[in-house]
C-alpha cells in the first residue's frame, strides 16, 4: 500500500503543478491584438 499512497502523491503534485503552471499562463500572459486580412480568389466571388 505505501506504493500506491506515494504514487497517488506524486501524481497529485505533478497535476497541481501543471494547473500552476497553466493559471500563470492565462494570468500573466496577455495576447497582442492585431488587425488580420486575408485575401480571397476573384474565383470565389463570382459563384
Amino acid at each position: 500500500m505505501p506504493s500506491l499512497i506515494r504514487f497517488i502523491v506524486v501524481c497529485g503534485i505533478l497535476a497541481g503543478l501543471v494547473y500552476g503552471a497553466m493559471f500563470a499562463l492565462a494570468t500573466f500572459v496577455e495576447p497582442n491584438p492585431r488587425e488580420m486580412s486575408l485575401r480571397i480568389p476573384a474565383a470565389k466571388l463570382n459563384r
